[in-house]
């Protein structure tokens, strides 16, 4: 039997990489043109928030309901479940409302970095207790893989968008849209450990949050910055079709 320790490396060193392919796509398409340095520190806020956050609903949330699952005994309370969701909703509210943040605009980005990090505290408990609960197959190693990818994704999108209603004058009430859409997005991630294939549900509409996610995320670059990017992808658009032919 594989030790914990060795368990929570792995699961550890697989969230991290599901952070790091989290920042490729909509981040570094606008690399250059918005507040890194923030986004970064919201980068080192999010593993300390998203660690309580993680440790919580894992205790909370998650071991009531895979209990319930695999052996039909029910425990918890429902009510305490949904108040830790919210604080962690608040908790990302008021880190998106800092001076430095609220300063350069930069809500939406911000959101996206805080996000990718609570998302990758997310996985990697949750990744973890499926090492210990589950025998490695090739469903398991696939399902961890999504988990590794989805989830730090997932959350980024969600506060992206929680950053983004902010910047158009939204405050309690974006809030209020982030713990409903977190509250349905950690019961479906959680059903995935039951059943892997509730992914063919949830990926779909995470490929349709993130077309959105680049209209986020160019409301926080500025106005100037905008016109110089508008022009390098009008220049790439020029040099790839000259090449083509």
């Amino acid at each position: 039997m594989v030790s914990d320790a060795i368990l929570f490396q792995v699961a550890s060193m697989t969230a991290l990489v599901g952070m790091a392919l989290g920042w490729r796509g909509v981040m570094t398409r606008f690399s250059g043109f918005y507040d890194l340095p923030t986004a970064w520190n919201q980068i080192f806020w999010g593993i300390l928030i998203g660690g309580v956050y993680a440790s919580l609903v894992d205790r909370f949330i998650f071991v009531p309901f895979i209990t319930a699952g695999l052996t039909g005994v029910t425990s918890g309370n429902s009510i305490s479940n949904l108040v830790i969701i919210l604080l962690g909703s608040v908790a990302i509210h008021l880190m998106l409302r800092r001076a430095r943040v609220r300063k350069t605009g930069s809500q939406p980005t911000s959101g996206w970095a805080l996000g990718l990090a609570i998302g990758g505290m997310t996985s990697m408990y949750l990744i973890f207790r499926v090492l210990q609960i589950y025998e490695i197959s090739a469903l398991i190693i696939a399902n961890l893989v999504i988990l590794a990818i989805i989830t730090p994704r997932c959350e980024a999108l969600i506060c992206a968008h929680h950053g983004y209603r902010m910047l158009e004058g939204e405050r309690w009430r974006a809030v209020f849209r982030s713990f409903i859409i977190r509250t349905i997005f950690l019961a479906a991630l959680y059903f995935t450990v039951l059943q892997p294939l509730t992914w063919i549900f949830i990926i779909p509409l995470v490929l349709l949050a993130e077309k959105n996610a680049v209209r986020w995320v160019w409301a926080a670059v500025p106005k100037p910055a905008r016109r110089r990017l508008r022009r390098i992808w009008a220049e790439k658009a020029r040099y790839t079709g000259s090449e083509e032919e």
